[in-house]
This record gives structure tokens, sequence and C-alpha cells, in this order.
């Protein structure tokens, strides 16, 4: 791929791209005239996918070559990669493993990666996880991201600039666009605590074209 998006949109790869958010998030760039390589582990599961600005491949965000030989040539990456059938911090830290190591062979500058609305602060300190009535497998899911996000923030280089976006619980796939969000660095955002998955795409991709927050977690809501 031609890594001069200056004037034709930029080259985006997205893990994760035949689930709900990485889809809306595949249309979004798309719409915006950015070219997209969409990963999925089964391309012939996802052929409807494919289509002008898009190649589907097949790919594995847990393995760094298969990472750095997918990502070489773009110029971010996005990660809406999730598996329930292995343990939660396996999988989420053996992404960002292999993301950070990847990405950074391929010259990759730019990752965002989606996160958890239970590991944000209610107050200075507490986590919506960390209440005593928690219910303790959702606490162990939740601790998967965690355990990514601390991967990430000690072994990602200042070749990468990453980005964890944490959207609300309630993430509506046919909800309508409502061209607007707010955001929120690590706290839980008052209201209704709800948004579109168009609306997180336009956030993520809003972060891709102009990144404004780095190696944080970054709440969006509607």
């Amino acid at each position: 791929m031609d890594n001069d998006s200056s004037n034709n949109g930029k080259n985006i790869i997205v893990f994760g791209a035949g689930g709900r958010v990485g889809r809306a998030a595949v249309a979004e760039a798309v719409a915006r005239g950015h070219r997209v390589t969409a990963v999925v582990r089964d391309p012939a599961a996802y052929g409807d996918l494919e289509g002008a600005g898009v190649t589907l491949v097949r790919g594995d965000a847990t393995d760094s070559a298969s990472v750095a030989a997918l990502a070489a040539g773009h110029d971010a990456a996005l990660n809406a990669a999730v598996r329930l059938d292995v343990p939660s911090a396996d999988f989420f830290t053996a992404a960002a493993k292999a993301l950070v190591t990847g990405l950074t062979e391929a010259g990759v500058g730019r990752l965002l990666t989606l996160g958890i609305v239970t590991t944000l602060e209610t107050a200075p300190g507490v986590r919506l996880m960390d209440a005593p009535d928690f219910p303790a497998d959702w606490r162990t899911f939740a601790q998967g991201h965690v355990a990514e996000f601390e991967l990430l923030t000690a072994e990602a280089g200042p070749g990468l600039d990453w980005l964890m976006v944490v959207p609300p619980m309630d993430l509506n796939a046919e909800a309508d666009r409502t061209g607007a969000y707010r955001t929120a660095v690590g706290t839980v955002l008052d209201g209704p605590g709800r948004i579109a998955h168009a609306d997180l795409a336009l956030a993520l991709l809003d972060e891709i074209e102009r990144p404004r927050h780095s190696r944080v977690q970054l709440a969006v809501s509607v």
C-alpha cells in the first residue's frame, strides 16, 4: 500500500473487522475516503465486508508476525478483536503484546483499542469493578482490559501512540447515528451511558485522523 496519505486518505488496518464495532469503524473509515484492511480470522465468513476501499484478509491480532506482515504500509491500526472462548486476561494481554511488537516492527505509529466501562473510575482511585457487589465473573472479564492497559503502558515505546477508547455499557448497533459524542479521560461520564455503534465509530475515526488523546483510557458516550 502507498503510505502517502496526505491527500488521499489514510491506510487503516482494523483487527476484528467482522464484529459490530469493527464493521461500524470500517464503514466510517470508507465513508471518509480512507483505505481499510479488514482483518478477520475466517475471510470466507465475512465476504460481505469486502468492497470499494476495503481489502479483506485473514489474520490474528495475538500473533506479532501476522500483525507486522499485515500492518506494513498502514498509518493507523484499530483493534476491535475479542475472543470469548479463552480467558479475558490471556486474550487481551496476548493481543496487546502482539500489537505493540508487530505494529512497531511495521512502523505503524497510531493504535486504538477498545476497553470496557467497568474499568473506569467513579471517584479518584475507585473503579466501577471495585464495588463490593460487582459480579465476580464480570470482574474477571474486566481484569483482562486492566491487564491490557497496564501492558500497553509498560511496553509501548515512543514510536507507538496508543489510546484505549471505552464505550458505555449500552452499546447499540441498531441506534441511529447522532453525529455527536462526549469524552472524559479515565472516568465514567455522567448521563444516559449509551452510544450507537455509528457514533462510537465517529469517535474512533476522529482520533485516528486528528489524535487528541494518548496513552489513556478515553470514555466515550452520547
